[in-house]
């Protein structure tokens, strides 16, 4: 394994809630009124100190996508994915933009995201709203 060079980010930042390892401005939210299964997640601009998985074809509410899960290079644990490929015109917005799940990932105050009942009982594995 070759050496590891992580970004620090300066300001409001989001963070892996596992090893604080960097991953996105505050400032770089485009929304917060995704879903996944664990609840709330937040549609970003870009992210910072991950690396991608497989592409692949995933069913979501929204329609088909084509995606990537999103690992942080800290700990390795999936924080999110990334839109490579929306089959709908009208969800062509998302392509090149990153889901990171509010889950897994400390807020920028410091703040850890609980998961709601209803995100326990019956979420699907990648849906967004």
């Amino acid at each position: 394994m070759g050496r590891l060079f992580v970004i620090t980010l300066e300001g409001n930042i989001y963070s892996c809630k596992y090893c604080q390892t960097h991953l996105a401005l505050y400032e770089d939210v485009i929304s917060r009124t995704f879903h996944c299964r664990h609840g709330k997640a937040y549609l970003f601009e870009k992210v910072v100190n991950v690396t991608f998985g497989e592409k692949e074809e995933r069913m979501m509410i929204t329609g088909m996508h084509t995606v990537a899960d999103i690992f942080c290079v800290g700990c390795g644990s999936i924080v999110g994915w990334k839109y490579e490929a929306a089959h709908e015109r009208i969800q062509k917005y998302k392509e090149g933009k990153f889901i990171l799940e509010r889950f897994k990932v400390l807020g920028p105050d410091g703040s850890n995201y609980t998961v709601s009942q209803e995100a326990r009982v019956g979420g699907s594995d990648a849906d967004d709203a």
